[in-house]
């Protein structure tokens, strides 16, 4: 599922709902955490799971192509782990 068809899927479901808001209001959640996560915060979504960030340490890699080796800076990544409730609806429990 991509953004527009959250949005309308939520829209859909919420026929009270202006199609401009409901786009606003999932703008605004993910720039949310988009702006906590680049804080440095963690989001928790109970029942869905955790967004983190972590460092990745400085190191050297390889260039695929050529063979050679490459300085990798180090770099935050966005981490996410999921919840035990949509693990177990995953799973089928």
């Amino acid at each position: 599922m991509i953004r527009s068809e959250l949005i309308q899927k939520i829209a859909d479901d919420n026929p009270h709902l202006v199609h401009r808001d409901v786009e606003r209001i999932v703008n605004t959640i993910f720039n949310e955490i988009t702006d906590a996560l680049a804080s440095g915060n963690r989001v928790e979504l109970r029942g869905f799971g955790a967004f983190s960030v972590k460092k990745r340490d400085a190191r050297i890699g390889r260039n695929p192509r050529t063979g050679e080796s490459v300085e990798v800076e180090e770099k935050y990544v966005p981490f996410f782990k999921t919840g035990k409730l949509l693990r177990d609806r995953l799973n089928g429990k």
